[in-house]
């Protein structure tokens, strides 16, 4: 674990990836299963959210008590799969703003290709978290971050299910500023760019397609 990177290794967290990893674990059970540990990973990417206090009054009497301050903030689902982290977030933090961006990799030369980009306004002022459930190549989620850089965002975290080793050392060179959270750092990538041992194509898994 360093400033760049973190690792969440909290038992709940390790027991539902592992079940995830599983190929003969089916779709439905995935889809769930991802939406949980979303939930436990964005504990620990938000734990720099800003608050301040308000005045309440409990049955017993009134007290100062904390409560989330500032912009609301963002959300941003990298397409297809990071929509299965997103949905899990949201149930956590249902205020938030939600934006997409739309990449694919090219399969010859792995590199990204944008489609499509939706965002909410004032990213300046929001802290924000990309979602993606695989840090593979890191060449979509740096594609992804410098298009959100260039519409304003300055406070950034990644958040993800897996991460190869090349990946991070593609995110820490291309944006060392933004810090990453992920349930587990695997080996490699094999030839064709997917993490190993990982879990396959996450959003063919979560969707059933092939």
């Amino acid at each position: 674990m360093n400033d760049h990177l973190t690792i969440v290794d909290h038992p709940l967290v390790q027991h539902k990836l592992t079940i995830m990893r599983d190929k003969a674990t089916p779709t439905h059970q995935f889809r769930q299963l991802l939406r949980e540990i979303s939930q436990l990973i964005a504990y620990e990417v938000t734990r720099g959210l800003e608050t301040g206090l308000v005045r309440i009054e409990t049955p017993l009497t009134e007290m100062q008590a904390p409560m989330l301050a500032g912009k609301k903030l963002a959300l941003i689902s990298i397409l297809r799969a990071g929509n299965g982290l997103l949905d899990g977030i949201l149930e956590l933090i249902p205020g938030a703003r939600v934006g997409f961006v739309g990449l694919y990799r090219d399969p010859e030369t792995l590199q990204p290709v944008q489609y499509y980009f939706k965002v909410p306004e004032d990213l300046r002022d929001r802290m924000v978290i990309v979602v993606d459930p695989m840090l593979a190549t890191g060449n979509s989620s740096a594609a992804a971050i410098d298009l959100l850089k260039e519409a304003g965002a300055r406070n950034i975290r990644f958040l993800c299910l897996l991460a190869a080793p090349e990946g991070v050392a593609r995110m820490k060179q291309a944006h060392p500023d933004v810090p990453i959270v992920t349930a587990a750092l695997d080996e490699c990538l094999n030839d064709h760019g997917y993490i190993v041992p990982g879990l396959g194509d996450a959003g063919d898994r979560m969707f059933g397609t092939k």
